[in-house]
Parts: structure tokens; sequence; C-alpha cells
């Protein structure tokens, strides 16, 4: 099944299951808030039941009340009668009050068919046997000709006084009799009523919860379930994926070694423990030596497939307590526990050494990888996991000098030589924020007419206590320490600077080429910082070169460098390719579009009118950048004959100690101006002669 229908399937069925997921909720919630309705109506009903059994049982406790007050008001005396005949009064009051909230609340209707029901309240008020509306009606009738009778004849009518006869004042016992007995009956149907109301609701709010319970079986069995299987198969994928990352954290993701990350927070450990056990640890750090050569002819594939390859090797020839560990690139670091003397430390470097440069076939081509090592011992050379590093890194250098393929231990001499590059880099670092780098400037010289083509600015340090310190000797330290941008910067600024007064001052001295690193080239800011200076220097962009080397080349796709460059030389800046033939570039690269001049390396022009092989080389160099319309000028060209050969061979713009010094700009100034053209002078003849 390809994976596009397996996603529409699966996104399908995710919302499949949202969708069920939610429908099932506003069910759930619908059927909480039926329940709830159902609730609220039954507390309400009960309310309004409650409230009209309390009336019913008022009237029935007034309409006694009235008939005892009546008897008591006739046959008491006659100081004791208007109290009597008062509460009398308020108690018919109230009675016909009531009578008419009880009305209202049933909402009674004399003519409707219901009375006709022996079940219905209505038949209790309006229908045999018991007449409760005419009774209650009578008995409150009743009660006012009594309560009237007797204040007209105790003298508190107000109104003028009862006027009717004797025999229509005594109250009627059967009215109040029946007016009890209406309202016994009222309040049963009433009951009753109350009760098949409560059980109908009971029995509705029993159905939606049943009900309920089947939705969330229904639910938990069609939707639950699915997803949280589904969710504890992503809770295991979860684990799995914390696991590989926790594996991917201290473990190199080519090799499987473990990383600089894992030997940074466990070294010390390890070293406390050679410590407690008063046992010696040796760091041996290794470095391919023709690593970048496999990678840049045979590609990254050849490059990993021999990193890998190496990395079996050290495991195969350490034992189980040794820590084998890939701080990148082709850097390894072996820690061996329990190294014991230098003699047993040397002879397991050796073991891994001839393991690791024996050949590698990779796609039937036989790679002969080499490798060097340095060693550093605990207690002996360090006492701590960072210096330890460093000391088996200098040893690394130092072997790597010999020539390669070897191992070297750190020594007092190695430890002097660090000593002195940990003081050249601080005094690097001093020299940066002072800007003390100055820059110098060698011509390049027309072989055929001697005119100035360009002319190079190159990096000088003058210590304020060691005085002049060769690049060869700084530079290196400020690459491993990550300065020469820094450097770089302050180089091409005042480069520029310089080269712009010339131009303003009418001085030829055709491109000002700077050097530039890919440190530098990949810095973001590298551009905008580029132009920023031209503009501020007032230099035109065509007057600019800058130098690459093939490496930079290379490796351009992968780090964006290309359309860096791209935008540069869009904006009128020379591109011109260094030492070339020294590297390994594509001639692909070797491109006008792309590239505007070739500089030859030194190494070809020095001693040419001798080296047949390398005027060979110079001379095709030359034929292909003539065919392809490049530029090229050749450097460190030091004598007459070195001279003569170049330009029998048509290589015309050179550069080198024949032509001319590195010179500090005051002097290049006066080089510059010195052989600049001479304009032609008019004289103006004295005389009459025309």
């Amino acid at each position: 099944m390809s994976q596009q229908p397996v996603q529409t399937l699966s996104g399908r069925l995710i919302l499949l299951i949202k969708a069920g997921y939610w429908l099932a909720l506003l069910i759930i919630a619908a059927m909480v808030m039926a329940s709830f309705i159902l609730l609220q109506q039954m507390m309400a009903a009960q309310r309004y039941d409650e409230a009209l059994l309390d009336v019913v049982g008022t009237q029935k406790a007034l309409s006694q009340r009235i008939v005892f007050l009546a008897n008591a008001a006739g046959a008491a005396s006659r100081d004791q009668q208007p109290a009597l005949v008062t509460a009398l009064k308020q108690a018919t009051a109230e009675f016909e009050r009531n009578y008419d909230l009880l009305l209202e609340r049933v909402v009674a209707d004399p003519a409707s068919p219901a009375r006709f029901d022996p079940k219905s309240v209505e038949s209790v008020l309006f229908a045999k046997p018991f007449h409760l509306d005419y009774f209650s009606v009578g008995l409150v009738a009743n009660g006012e000709r009594l309560v009237s009778a007797f204040e007209s004849r105790l003298g508190m009518a107000t109104n003028g006084g009862y006027k009717g006869g004797g025999e229509r004042v005594n109250l009627d016992a059967s009215i109040a009799n029946a007016t009890l007995s209406g309202y016994a009956a009222l309040g049963q149907r009433i009951s009753a009523h109350a009760d098949a109301r409560s059980e109908r609701l009971l029995d509705l709010h029993r159905t939606l919860f049943y009900i309920t319970i089947g939705v969330i079986v229904l639910v938990a069995l069609f939707i639950f379930r699915p997803m949280s299987n589904a969710i504890l198969r992503k809770t295991h994928e979860l684990v799995d994926a914390r696991n590989s990352m926790a594996f991917i954290a201290v473990h190199d993701g080519l090799t499987g070694l473990h990383n600089r990350t894992f030997l940074t927070d466990h070294f010390d450990t390890l070293i406390k423990g050679a410590q407690r056990r008063r046992e010696r640890l040796a760091a041996v750090q290794l470095d391919l030596d023709r690593f970048k050569q496999i990678n840049d002819t045979l590609g990254h594939a050849a490059g990993d497939y021999v990193l890998v390859v190496t990395a079996q090797r050290m495991r195969d020839s350490c034992r189980a307590s040794d820590l084998c560990v890939r701080l990148g690139g082709d850097e390894f670091v072996m820690i061996l526990n329990g190294a014991g003397g230098t003699e047993d430390i040397n002879m397991v470097a050796k073991r891994v050494l001839m393991q690791i440069n024996e050949p590698i076939v990779f796609r039937g081509t036989t790679i002969h990888p080499g490798a060097s090592a340095g060693i550093a011992v605990y207690p002996v050379d360090a006492d701590n996991a960072q210096d330890l590093l460093v000391h088996a890194d200098l040893a690394l250098y130092s072997a790597k000098k010999v020539g390669g393929g070897s191992l070297s231990f750190f020594s007092e001499a190695l430890r002097h030589e660090l000593d002195n590059r940990k003081q050249l880099e601080h005094d690097i670092r001093i020299a940066i924020s002072e800007k003390a780098f100055q820059v110098y400037f060698q011509p390049q010289v027309s072989l055929s007419d001697g005119t100035i083509g360009g002319i190079e600015a190159l990096v000088r340090w003058k210590h304020a206590e060691r005085g002049m310190i060769a690049p060869g000797d700084f530079i290196p330290v400020a690459e491993k320490c990550g300065l020469m941008a820094e450097i770089g910067r302050i180089v091409i600024a005042k480069a520029i600077s310089e080269a712009a007064e010339w131009n303003r001052a009418g001085i030829a001295f055709g491109r000002l080429a700077v050097n530039v690193s890919g440190t530098e080239l990949r810095q973001p800011d590298f551009d905008s910082f580029l132009f920023d200076t031209l503009e501020k220097a007032g230099l035109p962009p065509e007057k600019l070169s800058l130098e690459i080397v093939e490496s930079v080349i290379l490796d351009d796709e992968k780090t964006g460098i290309a359309a860096k460059l791209r935008h540069i030389r869009a904006a009128g800046v020379h591109l011109e390719l260094d030492d070339f033939g020294t590297g390994y570039a594509s001639l692909s690269h070797v491109n006008p579009n792309e590239i505007d001049r070739l500089k030859i390396d030194r190494r070809f022009v020095q001693n040419i009118n001798e080296n047949g092989d390398n005027s060979k080389i110079v001379r095709a160099i030359t034929e292909l950048a003539r065919g392809l319309g490049i530029s090229i000028v050749a450097e460190g060209a030091e004598t007459e004959a070195e001279l003569d050969s170049l330009m029998a061979i048509g290589c015309d713009q050179v550069q080198g100690y024949s032509i001319a010094f590195p010179m500090p700009q005051d002097k290049a100034r006066e080089w510059l101006v010195a052989r600049a053209p001479r304009k032609a002078r008019l004289t103006v003849l004295q005389g009459s002669l025309a």
C-alpha cells in the first residue's frame, strides 16, 4: 500500500474517532442535562404540592377554629365576647384569603369537564359529594354574618351593624363539618396526584439513567477502547523514542561510539576512580591523517565508511573496560583504565594504530586512511579531564608534524609549547581588542608592460614585547581558538580603508585582494559587513577581490557559502581562487561565471626553470584559464629565471619577492606612486617661435 492511501486512511480514522468522541460527549451531556432538568422539575413539583398541602391543612384548622370561636363567643360573657369576635373575624378573613390562594394555585375551573372525574381536584371542589367550593363560601358568609351580628350587639360595628334576622346568625355546624370533610378529601386528592407525578418523573429519570449507562458502555467499547489502545501504542512508541533519544544523546549516530557529551559528563568520574584505585589512566587521541583527501576525492560516503570501520577497529583492539569516543569529524579518543606503565600504554596504542592503518576497501577502491595518536597520562601529565585532553591533543599535533602514522607522548617540551600557545592566544585576544594587527601590501605586476594589476593585503602582527611575529606562528593558534574571523575583519576594514584613500588620490593599484576563510564566509552577516565597510570607506566594489581556497568551494553548497559568494560577486566584487592546484576542487568549479582569476600556488612557481613537471603544470593551468577567459597570476616568483620561465609560458601577472616584498601602508603608497605612469608635461617656448 502506498504512503498516500495509508495517510488518508489514518486521517479518516482519526477524524472518525474524534467525531465519535465528541458525539458521545454530546449525548452524555444531553442526558445528564435532561436528568438534571427532571430532578429540578421533581423538586419544584414537590415544593408546589407541599405548599398546596400546607394551605389545605391550614384551611382544615381554620374551619375548626371558626366553629370553635363561634361557639365560644355565643357562650362567653359580654366582657369576653369582643376578643373572641375579633379572633373569629381574623380567622374568617384568613380562611377566605387562603381559599382564594388555593383556587389560584390549582387553577380550578367550575365549568371544566374534569369536575366529573372522581379522581380530579375539580370534583372535590365543584361536584358531589364534597362541593368544597360551596361549603367554603358558605362557611365564610356564615362567619361574616355572625361577626357582624356580634359587633352590632356589642356596639363594635362601624358601618351601621347587622340588619338581618337572628335565625340567620347562628353558625351552621353541618357546613363546618362538610367543609372539614372536603378539605380532607382535597388533601388526599392532591397527595395522590403528587405521588403519581413523582412516580412518573422517577420512572423517566430511571430510564434516562439506564440509557446513559448504556451509552457510556457503548462509548467505552467502540470509542475509548480503540483510543486507549492507540494511546497505549503511542506511549510505547514514545518510550522507544525516548530511549532512542537517550542513546543518541550520549552516542555518535554514525559510528555508535560514545560522543563528546558522554566523555564530558563521565571523564571526571573515571579520573576519580583511577585516583581511588591509585592507577594510571591514559587518554589516547587519534586523528586520521588523510581523511579530508578521502572525502574530497571519493566522496562523503567513502569518508563515512572509513569512520565506521575505524570505530569498529578501535572497539576490537581495546579492552571491555576501556572507553572509545568519537569527538567529531575524524577525531577519536580512547580512555584506557588501569593503563599500567608507559611501555604498556605504548604497546596498546601501537596495536590500535596498526589495526586502524590497515587498508580499507570501499566499492573496489583500496583506501589507506592512516592515523596518528597523541597520549597523555593521568596523573603524570595532568590531574583533571580538561587538561588531559588538551595535552593529548598537543601530543597528537606533535605526532602529525613528524609525518603522520605515528604516536607521541606528552612531554615537558610540549608543555612548554602549550604554555607559549596559551600566552600567544591571550596576546591575540588583546591584539584583537586593540586592533593591533597591521596590513602589509604586496603588488601584482604585469611582466609585459610593468603595469600594476593588483595588490594583496597580508596580515602582520608586531608584538609589543616579542616584536614581529610571523603569520605562520599566530594564524594556526588563532584558527584553533576560533579568533581568525575577528582578525580577518580587522584586516579587511584596514585594507579597504587604505585602498579607498589611494583611489581618491588617483593612485593606480589595480584591485585590492584580501584573503577570506571559510569561517568568515560562514558568518551570517559577512556580506553585509563587507558592503558596509566598502560604503563607509568609499571604495567601489569592483576595486576589491576576495581570495578563497578550493576547500571553501568544495563545502559551499552544504554551508550556504555558494549563495553568499554569488551575492557578493553580483555586487561587483571579484572572486579569486587562491593556491590553485593544491586542493581537490573539481574543474566544474573553475567557472568564469563564478571565478574571475586563478592564483597559481608558489610550490609550482619555485624552480619552474629547472623543474619540467612544474613548468608543464603551470602551462596547463595557464592555457585552461586562457581558454575559459579567466585571468591568472603566479605567486612566489623570486628569481629572474623564474620570471623568464613564466613570461615564456604566457603567465603575465606575477607576485613575489622578485617584484616586491610585502610592505606597510606608507611604503606601499610610496611604491605605487613611484611606479605610477608619468603624465606628459606641456613646455611653453620663449620667444617668437610658435
